[in-house]
C-alpha cells in the first residue's frame, strides 16, 4: 500500500497553505502547459488519479465532460473534495493507485497531476490505465521531475565560474527516496525519464508530447521567483493515447 502522507495533521495543513491549494489550477505555474495538452473535454468519460480537493473534477465538468471520477488515497483530500460542494457528474472515492483496478475500456480521459512520483510499480499502473481507456483514449499526466527529485544534497553546488549548479545526487540510481517537505519522511519513487516513457510505451501507449516543464517570461514577470525553476525542470508532463 503506498504511503498515506496527505492524512498526516502536519502534512496536510501545510499542503493547505500552498498556492495550488488555495488558489485551485490557476495557482499551479504548470498548469496553462498542462492543459494545452488535453484533448476536447466536451462529452468525456474522465478519472483523475490524485484527485487532491476536486479542482480538476470540478474544471472537467464545468468544460462538458460527461462524467468525472475523481479518485485519491486520503480522506482528508477526499473530504475537501466533496466539501467544495455537490455535482451530479462527479464522484469521489478512495483508491491506492499501486492497486488499482478500472473497468475496461471505461473511460475517455485519464488525468493525473503530480501523484506518480508516490506510485511505486508505475508499468503496473500504466497498464492499467491502458486497459481502462477506450481505443483512442487520452492518458495526460504531470510527476516531479527526476532531475528535481535526484538532489538530496542541501543547496547549489557553484562551478569554476562562480554559476549556481543543481546538485544531481545519483540520477540513475532508481528507487524509493525519503524526502522532508512539509514533513519528515515523505516517500517518493525515483525513477528516469527513460524508464518512465519505456513504461508507457510498453503499456502499449503511443507518445504525443513531453514536456519539461520551465515558467514563461510573463510568469516570472508575475513571480519573479519562479526564475528559479530555470536552474532545473521541476515537472515532466506527459499525453500518451492508446
Amino acid at each position: 500500500m503506498a504511503q498515506n502522507i496527505y492524512d498526516r495533521e502536519d502534512f496536510f495543513a501545510g499542503y493547505s497553505q500552498l498556492g495550488r491549494s488555495i488558489e485551485g489550477l490557476e495557482g499551479a505555474a504548470e498548469w496553462a502547459a498542462l492543459r494545452a495538452m488535453l484533448p476536447d473535454i466536451s462529452g468525456l468519460r474522465v478519472v483523475d488519479l490524485g484527485c487532491g480537493f476536486g479542482w480538476f473534477c470540478r474544471w472537467a465538468r464545468e468544460h462538458g465532460a460527461k462524467e468525472v471520477l475523481g479518485l485519491d488515497l486520503s480522506e482528508k483530500m477526499l473530504d475537501r473534495a466533496k466539501a467544495a460542494g455537490p455535482d451530479i457528474g462527479i464522484t469521489y472515492a478512495k483508491a491506492d493507485l499501486d492497486q488499482l483496478s478500472l473497468p475496461q475500456a471505461s473511460f475517455d480521459l485519464v488525468y493525473s497531476s503530480l501523484v506518480l512520483h508516490y506510485v511505486e510499480d508505475v508499468l503496473r499502473l500504466f497498464e492499467t490505465v491502458h486497459q481502462a481507456l477506450a481505443p483512442g483514449g487520452h492518458f495526460v499526466f504531470s510527476t516531479e521531475h527526476p532531475i528535481f527529485m535526484a538532489p538530496t544534497k542541501p543547496g547549489w553546488a557553484i562551478d569554476t565560474e562562480g554559476r549556481k549548479t543543481w546538485p544531481v545526487d545519483q540520477y540513475l540510481v532508481e528507487g524509493p527516496r525519503s524526502t522532508n517537505w512539509l514533513a519528515k519522511g515523505v516517500v517518493k519513487h525515483h525513477r528516469t525519464i527513460g524508464t518512465t516513457l519505456n513504461a508507457l510505451i510498453r503499456a502499449g501507449f503511443t507518445i504525443d508530447h513531453v514536456e519539461e516543464f520551465r515558467p514563461t517570461d510573463a510568469q516570472i514577470a508575475a513571480k519573479p521567483e519562479l526564475a528559479e525553476e530555470l536552474e532545473r525542470p521541476m515537472f515532466l508532463l506527459v499525453s500518451a493515447r492508446r
